[in-house]
């Protein structure tokens, strides 16, 4: 752990840094004057995988559902198909409705009615990214201090309220445009057209971050990986449980982007989707042509080279064995992603 990190914790006390993903959900808490070996951490199922669970429960036990809450990631939508489709009341609050879809009338669509209270004949299933409750009492249990602050990421799954989840790469190209910095990329404050972000935000009270922020930032606390791009580009690849993201980086900043569906890609193509990224020559329309996000590109540096040494992270990184290094921050690549905004927070926040 660097210095800058060290000093940090000593002046910003406990830190509990979370990272959301659509399958798992990853936590540290950082802690000065400990080595980071131990610092607790956890792997637990994420948020909405939580919500699916129960909506899957309440299916089986033929109860309506009313969702309360607000938007949160939408890995639970299998589960609440199912439920409609086995004939069973669904309701949800205008808040909680744009989980699913930003219109209400597309909800209405779906057979999800718009209800301010609870249906009698459902249960209720509340929907959130962040539980301070759950966090609280899981410390407490576990004779752990409560955090001073909260570092959070998750997907902004669609960046603009009505908008398709291309604009991803619209605002990925603004950033890679006003600055490549990946740590200027954890928000103090969200905007609120990021809306997922926005409403974790109002949960932890603390900055938050896109994911494929601190995946990217996750690789670059590994020393070597760091110290290799400034010599030369390099790509770095997180192979997550439903997203892969690929980034060019050269001297600590990111050139390019890359995003897909993990599973819209079989190998073949996805090396050939990597070889034209190093190439520049990937646009996003032929991306979401395949199913994908798309691509952002920043300012080019020849330099930099072919981004040819390629470094590997995520739950299915395997995929790639033999195409990369594999890389495990801190001796932990399940949470190379807490890592990485912690780190980026430390040298990036705003000095009073």
């Amino acid at each position: 752990m660097n210095e800058q990190v060290r000093h940090f914790l000593r002046e910003a006390g406990p830190v509990l840094c979370l990272d959301i993903g659509s399958g798992t959900q990853k936590a540290l808490l950082a802690r000065a004057g400990q080595e980071c070996a131990n610092w607790p951490r956890w792997l637990l199922p994420s948020p909405a995988r939580l919500v699916a669970q129960r909506i899957r429960e309440l299916t089986m036990l033929r109860c309506g559902v009313w969702l309360s809450g607000g938007i949160m990631g939408n890995g639970f939508l299998d589960a609440l198909r199912a439920h409609l489709g086995a004939g069973l009341p669904t309701a949800a609050t205008a808040a909680a409705s744009r989980a699913i879809d930003e219109d209400p009338e597309a909800v209405r669509a779906l057979g999800v009615s718009i209800s301010e209270t609870c249906p009698a004949d459902c249960v209720p299933v509340h929907l959130e990214d962040f539980s301070p409750e759950f966090w609280q009492g899981l410390l407490r249990l576990s004779a752990l201090p409560q955090p001073h602050l909260i570092l959070a990421a998750t997907q902004d799954d669609a960046s603009h309220a009505g908008a398709p989840c291309d604009t991803r790469m619209t605002d990925w190209t603004v950033l890679l445009t006003d600055d490549a910095d990946p740590t200027r990329w954890i928000y103090a404050q969200a905007p609120a057209t990021l809306r997922r972000l926005h409403a974790l935000q109002q949960k932890t009270g603390g900055p938050v971050a896109d994911t494929a922020t601190c995946a990217i930032l996750g690789a670059l606390c590994d020393e070597s990986v760091l110290e290799r791009s400034f010599r030369e580009g390099i790509t770095i690849v997180s192979v997550g449980n439903e997203h892969t993201i690929a980034a060019l980086v050269y001297q600590g900043r990111v050139c390019g982007l890359y995003e897909h569906h993990t599973d819209g890609r079989e190998l073949p193509l996805l090396l050939e989707d990597l070889h034209q990224l190093r190439l520049r020559w990937l646009p996003p329309e032929n991306v979401h042509a395949s199913g994908g996000h798309g691509t952002a590109f920043g300012a080019h540096c020849e330099a930099a080279g072919s981004f040819a040494p390629t470094y590997l992270l995520g739950a299915r990184r395997s995929l790639l064995a033999g195409h990369g290094r594999d890389i495990a921050p801190h001796g932990d690549m399940p949470h190379a992603g807490c890592f990485g905004i912690l780190h980026g927070w430390a040298q990036s926040r705003p000095h009073s």
